[in-house]
C-alpha cells in the first residue's frame, strides 16, 4: 500500500494527473509519516524550484463585519446577535494602504462580509483611489458573491485579484454548511467568472468542517485542478461558539499540511497561503505551511481597535500585533527556516 501512495506521489510531481481514488489512498494514510515527509520534500522542492526561499506578503484590511449571509460556521453570520459589527469608512481604508505601503507592502487584501453598503460605486470608488495613489500595487478583494457586472466594474476601477473559497466541491456538503438560498452552483458560477473576466483568481476550501469526508476532500482537489486559479487557500475550520457548530472538533494540522502539498505538487506556480488559521490551531503552523508548500504570508493591516471583532472563529492568532511589528515577528520566524519575506507583489507565475 505505501508503495502504491509513493508512485501516485511521484506522479503528482511529475504532472499533477491522479485520480480521485489514488487522491483518497493518500488521505486515508494520512497517519503515515513517511508518507506526509515523502508529499512535505517535494511539495517543498516544487515551491522552491519555482519561487526560491520567498515568502510573499499581503496586507489585509477587514473592511466589514456586516454580512447578510448566515453560513452555519461562521462567528459574523447574520443570526449571530452577539457579533460586533462595524464597517470601515473610505479614509480608514486609505490610510490602511498608507500604512501598508510605508512597511512595504505591494499587495492590499479587501476582504470582509457581504454588506449591502458596499455597492459597486462605494467599492469603486475606494478601488479606484487605491489605484491612483498606489499603481504599482496589487489590489485583491475578497468580498463574496456579486453580480459579473459588479466583479467586471470592480476590475475596470483596477482590482487586479480576487479570493473566493468554494469551501466544499460537493453540493450536499455545500447544503449542510450554508442555507438555503446559498449553493454550489452560484459559487462556482462566481469563480468561473471571475477566471473569465481576466482576475487572478483564488479558490479554496476549510479543512475537517462539519461533516467532511476524505471523498469531499479528493473533491475539492480535482475542482482546484479544474478551476486552475491563481491561489488557493485553505486552512482548519475552527469553531465559534456562537454558531451552530460550536461543538464541532477543529479541522486537523496534519490534514491540512497534506493538503498543501498536496495542492503544490499538483499545481506548482499557485500562491498558497499559510493562513492565519493554521497559526491559530499550532503555535508554528505557519512555518509548518511554509515547509509544506506554501508561500504566502498575510498580515493585518486593520484599525488595532477592530481586529478582534472580525471574528470569523474562536481564538484567532495575531489580533493585537501592529502591522510592523508583526512582519519584523514574521520575518524573524521565516529566516529560522531558510525562507526571506519580500515585498513586491508576488504575481502568479
Amino acid at each position: 500500500m505505501l508503495t502504491r501512495c509513493a508512485e501516485i506521489v511521484g506522479r503528482l510531481g511529475q504532472n499533477g494527473e491522479v485520480s480521485r481514488e489514488e487522491l483518497v489512498l493518500l488521505l486515508e494514510n494520512i497517519g503515515d509519516d513517511a508518507l506526509l515527509e515523502e508529499l512535505r520534500k517535494n511539495a517543498q522542492q516544487t515551491a522552491q524550484a519555482v519561487f526560491g526561499n520567498k515568502i510573499y506578503i499581503r496586507g489585509l484590511i477587514e473592511i466589514s463585519s456586516v454580512c447578510k449571509n448566515d453560513c452555519y460556521y461562521c462567528g459574523i453570520r447574520r443570526s449571530n446577535k452577539n457579533a460586533v459589527r462595524y464597517r470601515l469608512s473610505r479614509e480608514q481604508i486609505l490610510a490602511c494602504c498608507e500604512n501598508g505601503y510605508a512597511l512595504g507592502f505591494r499587495t492590499f487584501v479587501l476582504q470582509g462580509g457581504e454588506d449591502g453598503y458596499f455597492t459597486d460605486e462605494v467599492l469603486c470608488g475606494i478601488v479606484s483611489e487605491i489605484r491612483f495613489r498606489y499603481p504599482d500595487c496589487a489590489i485583491t478583494l475578497s468580498l463574496g458573491e456579486r453580480s459579473r457586472e459588479s466583479y467586471r466594474r470592480l476590475l475596470e476601477a483596477g482590482a487586479n485579484r480576487y479570493l473566493l473559497r468554494h469551501e466544499t466541491a460537493d453540493e450536499r456538503h455545500y447544503a449542510r454548511l450554508h442555507p438555503p438560498e446559498l449553493t454550489l452552483e452560484h459559487r462556482k458560477e462566481c469563480l468561473y467568472a471571475l477566471r473569465e473576466l481576466g482576475y487572478q483568481t483564488g479558490a479554496g476550501f476549510m479543512v475537517g468542517s462539519p461533516y467532511q469526508t476524505v471523498g469531499n476532500l479528493a473533491d475539492d482537489l480535482l475542482f482546484i485542478r479544474e478551476l486552475q486559479p491563481q491561489m488557493c487557500g485553505i486552512g482548519p475550520f475552527i469553531p465559534h461558539h456562537d454558531t451552530p457548530f460550536r461543538d464541532f472538533a477543529a479541522g486537523s494540522l496534519r490534514m491540512t499540511l497534506m493538503l498543501l502539498s498536496i495542492i503544490r505538487l499538483m499545481n506548482p506556480r499557485i500562491l498558497l497561503p499559510a493562513t492565519t488559521a493554521l497559526g491559530t490551531i499550532a503555535p508554528k503552523g505557519r512555518e509548518l505551511g511554509v515547509l509544506h508548500g506554501a508561500n504566502v504570508v498575510m498580515p493585518n493591516l486593520s484599525p488595532m481597535e477592530h481586529r478582534k471583532d472580525y471574528s470569523l472563529y474562536d481564538n484567532k492568532l495575531c489580533t493585537g500585533d501592529e502591522a510592523a511589528e508583526c512582519i519584523r515577528c514574521l520575518s524573524g520566524r521565516m529566516k529560522t527556516i531558510g525562507y526571506e519575506i519580500v515585498t513586491d507583489r508576488g504575481d502568479y507565475k
